[in-house]
């Protein structure tokens, strides 16, 4: 990422899960070689991805929490005080000590409302509650907008004052939304795409390129999609709560797919919206 912090490439989602469903999610993940777990205040899980978390961490005395990489989100941009009051209650919930990312959830509220939020978070990672920032369903003219205030802000601020930087953009990213402006912007700017839902919520697995695909690779589709957006230099965030489906998600590292079919997925996009898309959001 741009602040050098290592971030895993797949991880597990957890949108949608809660309570005991959840924590055992998380604790199949994490023995079976995940170190990252995406959640979000939305979510109302956060304390139930900790569980998991610290379950995990007390059976196996090789693996620290330093190991552990826990993403969540902000509910909601009400402003500067609000957002580092939910930080703080983010980190009590999870029982984690730290975020090892945070990210504004949406770009709802406005561009002064996101620089509000966004420099909470800023002064969140240098006080040592959150190790990196991020954002989430951001367009490219609000990554446009923070970059800008971001700069500055600097160019005002103090000598000495360290520079938090925009790491990360989470959109929902797969063959059948390629969202490729915001792709393109966030990897020319050297922000990392977080691509969610790139399982497409199930909704395109029986679909024929990406069974013919599949087959031909001798995988499944999911791990088709999974394998898609790794090759697209995206981090890659399939949700499942099941043991079998977690494990295959993350077999990705014994084929590749070849330039056709790269090709061949990318046609695939009919901008398919599989939840909701603020990414146009004033």
């Amino acid at each position: 990422m741009p602040n050098k912090l290592p971030i895993p490439r797949i991880q597990l989602g957890v949108y949608m899960t809660s309570g005991a469903s959840c924590t055992a999610a998380v604790h199949t993940a994490l023995s079976l070689g995940y170190r990252a777990i995406d959640s979000a205040a939305w979510y109302a899980n956060e304390g139930d991805v900790g569980l998991g978390i610290q379950q995990f961490l007390a059976s196996n005395a090789s693996v620290t929490r330093k190991d552990i990489f826990f993403t969540t989100k902000l509910r909601s941009n009400t402003g500067y005080s609000a957002t580092r009051a939910a930080i703080r209650e983010s980190i009590r919930k999870s029982g984690l000590g730290w975020i090892d990312l945070y990210l504004l959830h949406s770009p709802y509220g406005g561009r002064a409302k996101r620089w509000d939020c966004w420099r909470a978070v800023q002064d969140a990672v240098r006080d040592g509650e959150v190790r990196s920032a991020g954002v989430s369903n951001f367009g490219v003219r609000h990554l446009q907008e923070l970059m800008e205030d971001s700069a500055a802000a600097a160019a005002a601020a103090a000598a000495g004052k360290r520079d938090v930087p925009i790491t990360v953009n989470q959109v929902e990213v797969h063959p059948f939304n390629t969202q490729s402006a915001i792709t393109e912007f966030c990897q020319a700017h050297g922000i990392v795409v977080e691509a969610y839902a790139p399982l497409v919520r199930g909704m395109r697995m029986k679909h024929p390129t990406i069974v013919r695909i599949a087959r031909e690779c001798d995988v499944t589709p999911a791990q088709v999609l999974v394998r898609w957006g790794l090759q697209k230099g995206f981090v890659v965030l399939p949700k499942s709560v099941t043991m079998e489906r977690i494990r295959e998600n993350a077999q990705v590292s014994h084929f590749e797919l070849s330039e056709g079919h790269m090709e061949e997925l990318e046609a695939l996009d009919e901008h398919l919206v599989t939840d909701w898309d603020p990414t146009d959001a004033e």
